[in-house]
């Protein structure tokens, strides 16, 4: 058995079954067949190419992965659930002493700071596991870093589509406009536009229909007081599979991490790229 074991908590959802794909063709991972589920799942079974895996109840969670960590030894978890479970499974997290990756956005990210940082647990955190766009945020962050209120005086314009069953709006979208907010702009995330309708995403989108169940398409515009000047952002993503990449490095960034003995910190995705 390969030394890198991981769960994988969200499945059958679909980003979970795709990372869960991907875990199981590399060769730095170990799969453990088992998954932490929502109590709306009626299945206890999940099968990923050919490899069945038991779904765990919220109401049996305690026990069986108790029994896991008996049984295999230490393993990274990594959570691509629902935006409702991030608080509650980042505590149960730290009260079983389970490191872990967290894909999942939403819930109150302040809470699940706080819950790691007082734990001894370490965790890779990030609202966007996509090497290339983590890099495009690093570049807007640089930008409001080094160039503040070079936008003064500019509007704001954001939209961003995503399948209509993800619930939240997108946590890079607003990481994207906190950097804006620092490079001068007045605009509230409450602003940013949400769309959810598959027949509007394809039909005045664009988007294809092939990736209604599974895209992130995103546009950010900055317009000059006078409108004489425009600068657009734009990444469109279609698919998941762009996602299982970085989320395995941040599994194998995470184990060397805990090897050297870290405690009780969280790592971002930029910290894995320069990792």
């Amino acid at each position: 058995m390969k030394a890198l074991k991981i769960v994988i908590n969200g499945l059958p959802g679909n980003v979970a079954s795709i990372i869960a794909g991907h875990a199981l063709k590399d060769p730095r991972i170990t799969l453990l067949p088992y998954s932490l589920t929502g109590p709306e799942i009626e299945s206890d079974r999940h099968t990923i190419s050919g490899t069945v895996i038991e779904l765990i109840q919220p109401a049996d969670r305690d026990t069986k992965m108790d029994a896991l960590v008996k049984r295999y030894g230490e393993f990274i978890s990594v959570d691509f659930t629902h935006p409702s479970a991030v608080n509650d499974n980042a505590d149960f997290y730290c009260k079983c002493g389970l490191p872990f990756v967290m894909g999942t956005t939403g819930g109150d990210r302040k809470r699940l700071t706080q819950t790691v940082l007082a734990s001894s647990v370490c965790a890779v955190i990030a609202p966007n596991m996509a090497k290339q766009i983590v890099g495009f945020q690093a570049m807007m962050e640089y930008a409001a870093i080094t160039f503040p209120g070079i936008f003064n005086g500019y509007t704001l314009t954001v939209r961003e589509s995503h399948q209509a069953a993800k619930a939240d709006t997108s946590g890079t979208a607003k990481a994207v406009v906190s950097c804006f907010n620092r490079m001068g702009v007045d605009f509230s995330p409450e602003a940013i536009v949400k769309e959810r309708d598959p027949t509007i995403q394809h039909e005045l989108w664009g988007i294809p229909e092939a990736y209604l169940s599974g895209h992130g398409w995103h546009t950010y515009r900055l317009t000059s007081p006078d409108n004489t000047v425009v600068f657009e952002f734009q990444h469109n993503v279609n698919g998941r599979e762009i996602y299982a990449e970085g989320t395995m490095d941040a599994v194998c960034y995470l184990d060397r991490k805990l090897k050297e003995g870290e405690k009780g910190r969280i790592f971002t995705m930029i910290d894995v790229l320069k990792g």
